[in-house]
């Protein structure tokens, strides 16, 4: 079979150095970067994102940060139609596309389109939420049972947000989710060249970046950053606000948790998230693993040995031909 020019992306887990690889990997390849990180879209939102400012891009070009405002809902559909017109722009351009971030279902949402779904209802999402909160995610689930019994049979008891997902689909349409699934649209022509570069940094290092950057954060002026937000008419219950940290800086505004209280549960959740996010790419098919942090040198040097044996002669290598000259 003939080789095919790659789209890569650069996944793993959060604070394992993501970003620092994809920008040595589009200097090296003449490459642009396309955001692949759920929060790093909205507007107003930078201590928490770890979003790389201009200045420190070194000149490659970044897509898909700051296209959101705080109180717009993105689904992951909507993403992908929107990265894969980026993509087909940058390569038009004779480009290296790079996918750059941690958000899987982005990914996966790009190999596998997914079915035409209503926009979030969110009273009809804050109702559910308020049921699982008193009920737990086993009374959401037997509520699924009850209306979409396949859709249920194919999901954890203890995973509530696919079950609302699915209570959601069926509340809006009147349709089972069960059956829209089997209406999912073919994979884009170019989905099988989708290469996915996943970091699997050392777990006790990780951890420990994890609570500093956290701190960091903290120290830097999040709270005052979402106290800024929410001034500006930002509600708290905004998509943008859900993320981590940021609930937890506006259960602090509400008087509901200390400060210190905020940074330790933000700590957690974050370290929980990037325990969730190796697993999930461990289930992605064409990943190439490389263990260790994409900030560190060495192991750049490691990905772009790989992506050289693999398909350099698709590619411009802009470090080689610099050094030929």
């Amino acid at each position: 079979m003939t080789a095919e020019r790659p789209i890569l992306a650069v996944v793993g887990p959060t604070a394992s150095g993501k970003s620092e690889l994809g920008i040595a990997l589009a200097e090296a390849f003449d490459g642009e970067i396309i955001n692949c990180d759920s929060v790093q879209l909205y507007r107003g939102l930078y201590v928490g994102t770890a979003k790389v400012p201009p200045e420190k891009r070194r000149g490659i070009p970044h897509h898909l940060i700051d296209v959101l405002d705080p109180t717009e809902h993105f689904t992951a559909g909507e993403y992908a139609r929107r990265a894969l017109s980026v993509i087909e722009e940058i390569e038009a351009r004779g480009k290296l596309a790079i996918l750059v971030g941690g958000t899987g279902f982005y990914i996966r949402a790009l190999r596998q389109p997914l079915f035409p779904s209503p926009p979030t209802d969110l009273v009809l999402r804050e109702r559910l939420k308020r049921i699982l909160q008193r009920r737990g995610p086993p009374h959401l689930h037997r509520m699924l049972a009850r209306v979409d019994p396949e859709a249920a049979a194919r999901i954890s008891p203890r995973d509530w947000a696919r079950t609302t997902r699915a209570l959601e689909y069926f509340f809006q349409t009147g349709r089972r989710i069960s059956e829209a699934q089997r209406e999912r649209p073919d994979p884009p022509s170019l989905a099988h060249r989708l290469h996915l570069i996943a970091l699997n940094p050392p777990r006790e290092e990780l951890y420990r970046r994890i609570n500093r950057r956290a701190e960091e954060m903290f120290a830097r002026g999040w709270v005052e950053e979402v106290q800024a937000l929410l001034r500006s008419g930002v509600p708290e219950t905004a998509k943008a606000l859900q993320a981590h940290g940021y609930r937890r800086i506006v259960q602090y505004l509400r008087g509901e948790i200390s400060l210190a209280q905020a940074l330790e549960l933000t700590q957690r959740d974050v370290r929980h998230y990037a325990k969730r996010q190796l697993t999930w790419f461990r289930r992605e098919p064409n990943v190439i693993w490389f263990h260790g942090f994409g900030d560190d040198p060495h192991l750049q040097r490691e990905v772009m040995r790989v992506i050289r044996a693999r398909w350099g002669d698709l590619l411009t290598d802009v470090e080689n031909r610099a050094a030929r000259c």
